[in-house]
């Protein structure tokens, strides 16, 4: 007599299916629903995203992605782990004119997220981040504190959280305008032209007068090392 497959493991429970367009689970079956899931989240968000469709995306039955992820929410932090060190680029960004730091910062920001394995898992927080609790936290994880420490690291003053957000909240805009909203004729344009165009906000954010009672800066004009000079009397 033929043993019934064992209802606890959904491994067995969807071979014996039989349903038909479904594969089961194979040594790739991870990885496949992974990326199946990354770019459901970027083009739907939280909300619109459903197991259903990851596993009909990923070619298995819906069983395997619990199996393996649980709920929609442990999938979609699984899926949205962000594949770049911030600590590793900024440096770069610093080693430069100070009065164009705003221009190589934006730039490098555009450029991240036009990589073709980094844009999915952008757009994914970005979309869920307004509907999914976890999401917002990973949104403000990935795009706004992970580059924020970076820049805090850079910065010798004694302002610099309230300039780093700053930055952050430049960042986040043109992110949302660019690459969610697709706002034309930014979407558009080439990572050097919008350095050209918005970076000057984030020097003036980063090193210049905020104009604010008790606010610190460098003189960019002087051409001063961000990292040696000290606030603008």
């Amino acid at each position: 007599m033929s043993r019934a497959p064992d209802a606890a493991d959904p491994v067995a429970s969807a071979a014996a299916s039989g349903r038909r367009g479904r594969r089961p689970g194979s040594g790739d079956t991870r990885g496949r629903v992974l990326a199946a899931a990354r770019d459901t989240f970027a083009e739907r968000g939280f909300d619109g995203t459903t197991v259903r469709g990851v596993a009909a995306r990923a070619g298995v039955d819906p069983a395997l992605v619990h199996h393996y992820f649980g709920t929609k929410q442990q999938l979609f932090v699984a899926a949205m782990q962000f594949p770049v060190d911030f600590d590793a680029i900024f440096p770069a960004i610093a080693a430069g004119p100070p009065d164009r730091l705003g221009d190589r910062m934006v730039c490098a920001f555009v450029e991240l997220w036009d990589r073709p394995e980094v844009q999915p898992t952008l757009l994914g927080i970005a979309r869920s981040a307004t509907t999914d609790p976890v999401a917002a936290v990973m949104f403000r994880g990935v795009l706004v504190e992970g580059p924020l420490r970076a820049i805090i690291a850079l910065l010798h003053t004694p302002d610099a959280e309230l300039r780093a957000a700053l930055v952050g909240s430049q960042l986040v805009g043109l992110g949302m305008a660019r690459y969610v909203a697709r706002l034309e004729p930014i979407a558009s344009l080439p990572p050097d032209v919008m350095g050209a165009l918005v970076g000057p906000t984030l020097t003036r954010y980063l090193l210049g007068d905020l104009g604010a009672p008790g606010a610190s800066g460098v003189d960019v004009d002087r051409g001063d090392d961000p990292a040696a000079a000290g606030p603008v009397r």
